[in-house]
């Protein structure tokens, strides 16, 4: 079956930066987007980031540009989030997803069919 296992997270201070990783298995890795979403308490999951089947083109949440970078090793069926400069408001559960959006739909959660368990990233201030 398909698994996506999160990786990476942990209590940080703010300015800290921390990279995510992603392992899939079970699925055609390279066939599929993959997207980093979060969750924060009492909040709906938001899009963050994602990447399409070759890594050529990467798409963001704009509170997230210049920040994080999203990238995929197809050779090691994994994507990672290199995130930089954290603040207090990137503290959440950050997840992983992998699916067959269009590049209009990347940040549509709806879109993607498998997703991780996810990983806790707490940023303190």
């Amino acid at each position: 079956q398909v698994q996506l296992v999160e990786s990476g997270g942990g209590l940080v201070q703010a300015g800290d930066s921390l990279r995510l990783s992603c392992a899939a298995s079970g699925l055609t890795f390279g066939a599929y987007y993959m997207g980093w979403f979060r969750q924060a308490p009492g909040k709906e999951r938001e899009f963050v980031a994602a990447i399409n089947r070759s890594g050529r083109n990467t798409y963001y949440a704009d509170s997230m540009k210049g920040r994080f970078t999203i990238s995929r090793d197809n050779t090691k069926n994994t994507v990672y989030v290199q995130m930089n400069s954290l603040k207090p408001e990137d503290t959440a559960e950050y997840y992983c997803a992998a699916g067959q959006p269009d590049a209009a739909g990347t940040a549509i959660p709806d879109n993607y069919s498998y997703w991780g368990q996810g990983t806790q990233v707490t940023v303190s201030s």
